[in-house]
């Protein structure tokens, strides 16, 4: 939770499904500086193990989307991402982080070239104001940043997701992990990924904030389907090994620490061209001082943000960023950061939890075999 989760009930921004999570029964908490779900009727560790069997409905509508459109909006966006987006194909997207001038992460975030009309870039929802704030900056005079305010941001997610979507949108069963569409659907016009945050197969929707709760109710009349809050979408990014800003991720933090090598093009690296090229390029080389492990706990209770990691001797060595217990797994896990002589698979640690020793091991990411559909 960020800073702006303190605000007052009367202060936080709703999203265009907030009565519709108020009527179907949601525990709503702030999050992001929204009121959002947390969780359903049926609770957290039912609404994870339903996603991860049948098909989850996530809103996500706080998330901040934009256009970027210029001469050449991609040139210009690479002058604060690490991503290479010049090469980025039409129908095409792509992960990245929005770098400061020392080569930490201000952001991630995932771009998009639905169609010929620039760039379709999402942000992280506590983030947004900030990040187009800097983008507008930093490409002022050869780009334009748009805001889409009006629009909501609907994930569903799971392995009924490609049947359920594909009722309504025929083109989104060929489509495979990370294209992206601008289409008419549900008699509006949207634009669909086949991504998400889960680990699971399924896509993200992008709907005129008018059409959302009607888009919504839709794809719940399915019986495949259930809404999911903020709970089980936390428990299933951990599964998946996938980092959360403002936990696992932040401006101290680099993307090659975080193990986001993936997300420094390699034209970027060759070109060095963008802000924070320089550390990234000694990291790259093997400087590094701490990296991103994930961790299975094999006792006690689980270790949380802020626990303590230790080696087996008891030296504390690092800490969690993000911990709990994983429902499709049956015990805890953990990602947090330590220096690379214990991040090999197998390396046996002790994690702190409420002052007490308990022991883990390094583990491959994902904790969770992902479901992504990478081709047909």
């Amino acid at each position: 939770m960020s800073s702006q989760d303190a605000l007052s009930d009367q202060d936080l921004k709703k999203t265009p499904l907030f009565d519709a999570h108020v009527a179907a029964g949601a525990r709503m908490v702030p999050f992001a500086g929204y009121s959002m779900p947390v969780q359903y009727k049926d609770g957290v560790l039912k609404e994870h193990l339903w996603t991860r069997e049948h098909a989850g409905l996530f809103d996500v509508s706080h998330m901040g989307q934009a256009r970027i459109r210029g001469e050449n909006p991609a040139k210009s966006f690479e002058k604060v991402v690490s991503a290479d987006y010049q090469g980025l194909k039409a129908g095409k997207q792509r992960y990245g982080v929005l770098l400061n001038a020392d080569g930490g992460i201000v952001d991630d975030l995932m771009t998009a070239r639905p169609d010929d009309d620039g760039l379709f870039v999402v942000v992280n929802g506590a983030c947004k104001d900030n990040d187009y704030a800097i983008i507008a900056r930093e490409l002022a005079g050869e780009a334009i940043v748009t805001r889409l305010e009006d629009r909501a941001l609907l994930a569903l997610q799971g392995p009924d997701a490609a049947a359920v979507l594909a009722a309504h949108i025929p083109e989104a069963a060929q489509m495979v992990f990370m294209d992206t569409k601008a289409l008419t659907a549900f008699g509006v016009d949207a634009i669909i990924s086949r991504s998400g945050y889960t680990g699971e197969d399924g896509y993200e929707i992008s709907v005129p904030a008018d059409a959302a709760e009607r888009v919504w109710d839709t794809l719940l009349a399915d019986e495949r389907v259930k809404p999911i809050g903020l709970g089980a979408r936390d428990s299933l990014r951990l599964e998946a090994g996938l980092p959360l800003y403002g936990h696992d991720l932040d401006e101290t933090v680099s993307p090659i620490e975080a193990g986001l090598n993936f997300a420094v093009g390699k034209s970027r690296r060759e070109a060095g061209d963008y802000l924070g090229a320089a550390r990234i390029a000694k990291e790259l080389a093997g400087e590094l001082s701490r990296v991103r492990v994930n961790l299975k706990v094999l006792e006690g209770a689980p270790a949380r943000e802020g626990a303590e990691i230790a080696d087996e001797a008891g030296a504390v060595i690092g800490k969690v960023t993000s911990g709990g217990f994983a429902p499709s797994l049956g015990y805890p896990i953990a990602i947090g950061f330590a220096p690379p002589a214990f991040a090999a698979i197998g390396t046996k640690l002790k994690v702190i939890v409420r002052g007490k020793a308990a022991a883990a091991e390094v583990v491959a990411s994902p904790f969770v075999p992902n479901g992504y559909v990478r081709k047909l």
